[in-house]
């Protein structure tokens, strides 16, 4: 039996989330490194928004985006990560949908700034995300405290959106928000994270 992939670009959060949520399910895979952003890209071919990660099943179905990814691996590996109980699934995966919006506020403001010419960028658009991300970042802070994780004193799959949220801020922008003066709780957090093999193994790079 082939098998399954995870089509990704080294740089994506939400691919960086999908590697954690298998690696910590101890799902046997293979990393195949695509970048959406080239014009030989063949990720295309597998999702028409042309957008990583795809996870390849053994049987071949492509399947995307992350969130569907992430619910897929979580539904054949007994909610390890979140809960089988739908009022705890609720309250993890809302969690969950926070970071997700830092992630999807950060990729918007590297689209403006990085990839658009300076003269056409929008600075009202750019200071919109920039209120996006610290709010979000504000609010998982203060609901983080002092604990080790996010929901119920484990790991959960808020907890690797979270991870995957701060490591592309510290990628792109740690100039911009400067984590361990602005947000030291989750500074701390993620140097505590870190020490996960499945953390540590799939940290972005350019």
């Amino acid at each position: 039996m082939n098998k399954p992939k995870l089509i990704l670009s080294l740089t994506s959060p939400y691919a960086r989330r999908v590697r954690m949520t298998a690696l910590e399910n101890k799902i046997d895979f293979e990393v195949v490194v695509d970048v959406p952003w080239n014009e030989d890209t063949g990720v295309i071919k597998l999702n028409p928004m042309g957008k990583v990660p795809v996870w390849v099943t053994s049987d071949g179905e492509a399947i995307y985006d992350s969130r569907v990814i992430v619910e897929y691996l979580e539904i054949n590996n007994g909610y390890k990560l979140s809960s089988a109980d739908p009022q705890v699934y609720i309250k993890i995966k809302k969690l969950e949908a926070l970071s997700e919006g830092v992630m999807d506020a950060s990729l918007c403001l590297f689209a403006e700034r990085r990839k658009r010419p300076l003269e056409l960028q929008h600075p009202w658009w750019i200071d919109r995300q920039f209120g996006k991300v610290h709010r979000g970042l504000s609010q998982l802070q203060d609901l983080l405290g002092n604990n080790l994780y996010l929901f119920d004193n484990r790991l959960t799959v808020a907890d690797l959106a979270l991870i995957s949220a701060l490591g592309y801020v510290q990628l792109r922008f740690s100039e911009d928000f400067l984590l361990s003066q602005k947000y030291p709780s989750l500074f701390a957090y993620y140097q505590n994270q870190m020490q996960k093999d499945s953390v540590k193994s799939t940290v972005p790079i350019v």
